[in-house]
């Protein structure tokens, strides 16, 4: 029901395996903040106890961001990770609360400790770079890039000798 809530509103959803569990939402940076302009790519995973236990929510395309963990794309928000109410739901999080991390980054608790330190020391310099990942990472064809990146088939670049194997043998036999 949550999900089709958030299908049904302005967010565009792609459903990950046909199910409802795993998708990704298309996400845009608040207007007047940092991130306006931006377009993120969100992997929402739903637990088998959701509403009861909080959502998985991290960023496919990357974002300089101090609570967001540039390698992972994880999300440290004490309303996702610790205070979660099954009182929240789906558009709670792509309308309230990514927007607030977004416009109020903490850089007391880091997941991204490079993006916490440049806030702290040098603002101008922390601004310049948000920026910058925003033009370099955070466009709608860095969206599109980044699911045919995940789905490419990296199978293909292994010869028969790496794998140990070739087409001799094959497992079973033909029969006589």
């Amino acid at each position: 029901m949550d999900v089709m809530k958030l299908m049904m509103s302005d967010y565009n959803v792609e459903t990950i395996n046909d199910g409802l569990n795993e998708f990704n939402v298309k996400f845009h940076g608040p207007k007047e903040s940092l991130y306006e302009g931006g377009v993120w790519k969100i992997r929402v995973e739903l637990p088998d106890a959701y509403p009861f236990k909080s959502p998985s929510i991290g960023f496919v395309n990357k974002i300089f961001h101090p609570n967001v963990d540039e390698l992972s794309g994880s999300v440290c928000l004490d309303v996702i990770n610790q205070s979660w109410s099954p009182m929240f739901d789906l558009l709670n999080i792509f309308e309230v609360f990514l927007p607030q991390l977004l416009l109020y980054p903490n850089p007391s608790d880091p997941l991204n400790g490079d993006a916490a330190s440049l806030m702290m020391k040098d603002r101008k310099q922390y601004d310049q770079k948000v920026k910058e990942y925003c033009e370099r990472y955070a466009k709608k064809e860095d969206i599109t890039k980044s699911t045919a990146d995940n789905e490419t088939d990296d199978d293909d670049d292994i010869t028969d000798e790496e794998t140990g194997s070739s087409d001799d043998e094959i497992a079973g036999h033909a029969d006589p």
